[in-house]
């Protein structure tokens, strides 16, 4: 990457019933940077769209992909962590085909386990998504997500330690969510800039140089994450952590993820461009 971009997730509100052509259009007109793909209720997308995304990918947007939630690698059921290793290949496979700049997901939850268990389940489970999609040629930064709830396996620590592991494996760093998940911290400029400096210490500047965030507003309770707000209506630092992103200079996307996506996108694209 050679600059920070700021993406939308998901299609713009205001091309909604347009599809992804609207989308494009949309966000050029916005002077966006591109959109996160969901695919969050399964990986389903037909042929004319994958093409239109490649060929909008073609014309310098930048996209990136959202997993299906029904993903868990730490599930009690066989199948079903067979079904979440296939929902992260089916993603990382579309997402290839499309010229995505990388893949995010939600990877598991801790179901009472203990933390050191979980984490080498979702160590050998990511070691056979990371073997098939080298023997597939397919290099996509695989990205499991910071989670918003004390339930979900999910700190920037875990995901950080699991990145340390593999090649193409790098953190997706949803600041909203760490944000609900510590019931309000880390929302200071030297918090965020802590996160930076784990990432750079741990991972190199390249994890720097090649981020995939999230930003959103965001309601929560002792327990967590309730639900994305747009910014101002939210207690989300989101000024101090876009100066913390240009100080550490720091490139790649931000996917938004307000309820108001591409009304927050370009405030936060804005915002940083004046800094």
């Amino acid at each position: 990457m050679d600059k920070l971009k700021f993406l939308t997730a998901g299609i713009p509100i205001l091309a909604e019933k347009q599809g992804y052509k609207g989308a494009f259009e949309t966000l050029k007109n916005l002077k966006l940077d591109g959109l996160e793909a969901e695919f969050v209720h399964g990986v389903r997308i037909s042929e004319e769209n994958i093409d239109l995304i490649k060929n909008a990918v073609n014309d310098n947007f930048t996209v990136t992909c959202h997993g299906p939630y029904y993903i868990n690698l730490n599930a009690k059921e066989q199948e079903k962590i067979d079904a979440s290793v296939d929902r992260i290949l089916d993603t990382a496979r579309v997402a290839k085909l499309m010229n995505a700049y990388s893949i995010t997901y939600h990877a598991a939850f801790y179901m009472g386990n203990d933390k050191d268990i979980v984490f080498q389940n979702v160590v050998k489970q990511t070691e056979k998504i990371v073997s098939v999609l080298k023997e597939e040629d397919n290099n996509i930064f695989i990205r499991p997500e910071t989670t918003g709830k004390g339930t979900q396996w999910g700190t920037y620590e875990e995901i950080i330690k699991l990145s340390e592991l593999f090649d193409n494996v790098l953190p997706c760093i949803d600041f909203a969510h760490i944000h609900a998940r510590s019931g309000g911290q880390y929302n200071t400029y030297d918090e965020f800039c802590k996160i930076f400096d784990l990432i750079g210490t741990k991972l190199g500047d390249y994890a720097l140089k090649n981020f995939h965030a999230h930003i959103a507003g965001i309601e929560y309770s002792p327990k967590g994450e309730k639900r994305h707000l747009i910014l101002e209506e939210s207690d989300m630092n989101y000024k101090d952590l876009l100066k913390a992103f240009k100080n550490f200079d720091i490139k790649g996307v931000i996917v938004c993820e307000s309820p108001n996506i591409e009304t927050d996108a370009k405030i936060l694209k804005e915002y940083y461009l004046s800094l």
